[in-house]
């Protein structure tokens, strides 16, 4: 009785999740050996919308392989030297020589059959850049209320790694770390914790100014009861969703894979548009 209720309450909602984003005009086909699916972009992304759209009409996507995959994870592709690689090849770190700005939009979250940007890590890609070939189709799982409340620690923490990262980048911060070295390169302790005590100051103040990230109510909804990959939200663009064939995520994340996680068998795929 109590899963009819649930089941009952969701089909009145969906239309209300639903209307969280746009889906364009456009209906993209991404074909496989498992099935077909069709994927919509959203209109709040213009940019990776114009880039996938452009790629996809100039047929970058066929014959390319979903080079990694982590079943309850996601499935990824787009790299283009995955065209022509060997068996055993490393893949993931090819690209088309440019990347697309990254643009985030709290209704645009990582549920299930969402279509997402690949990217560097924070490391060298501070401004979280997207690739402009390489994609992943989120598969993830349902989580429980204690799990989100884990992955907005964790994305707290993340976001005061990056405070930190932008600080010592900084003029005043590249000059406390200097003395910071000094200090502890000639053991003078006390001196060297009296700058990384101002170091963290600094830290703390500017992430300070934001606010503690906490998932909203129609997050926790479609993460408890769809399923998908609450941690990447707000670090990884996310902009089309498959709207027909999710079940192909599935059935590729559980092929066997290596230890790079590329599958032993190649996954190719073909891209193009239709008319709906």
């Amino acid at each position: 009785m109590k899963r009819n209720f649930i089941s009952f309450a969701l089909l009145l909602l969906w239309p209300l999740l639903y209307s969280a984003q746009t889906p364009s005009k456009e209906t993209i086909v991404i074909e496989t050996v498992y099935g077909k699916m069709k994927i919509k972009l959203f209109e709040e992304t213009p940019q990776h919308k114009a880039n996938f759209l452009k790629l996809v009409k100039e047929g970058v996507f066929d014959s390319l392989l979903f080079h990694r995959v982590i079943n309850q994870f996601m499935i990824q592709g787009g790299d283009p030297l995955s065209k022509r690689a060997g068996p055993g090849d490393s893949l993931g770190h090819g690209d088309l020589g440019y990347t697309i700005p990254a643009e985030f939009n709290e209704k645009l979250i990582h549920k299930k059959g969402r279509l997402c940007a690949a990217r560097e890590n924070d490391d060298i890609n501070p401004l979280m850049a997207s690739s402009a070939s390489q994609f992943y189709l989120v598969m993830g799982r349902k989580r429980s209320p204690e799990e989100l409340k884990k992955y907005e620690d964790r994305i707290n923490k993340a976001r005061y790694v990056r405070c930190a990262r932008a600080f010592l980048t900084s003029e005043k911060g590249r000059e406390l770390k200097q003395q910071y070295n000094h200090y502890k390169s000639n053991a003078l302790a006390d001196s060297a914790a009296l700058i990384n005590t101002e170091i963290e100051a600094n830290v703390m103040a500017e992430y300070a100014k934001q606010e503690e990230y906490k998932f909203s109510a129609y997050q926790t909804e479609i993460y408890t009861t769809i399923g998908g990959t609450p941690h990447l939200d707000g670090t990884y663009t996310v902009f089309g969703e498959v709207v027909e064939g999710i079940d192909i995520i599935d059935k590729i994340a559980a092929v066997k894979t290596d230890k790079r996680d590329r599958p032993l068998e190649d996954i190719r795929m073909k891209m193009y548009l239709i008319n709906e």
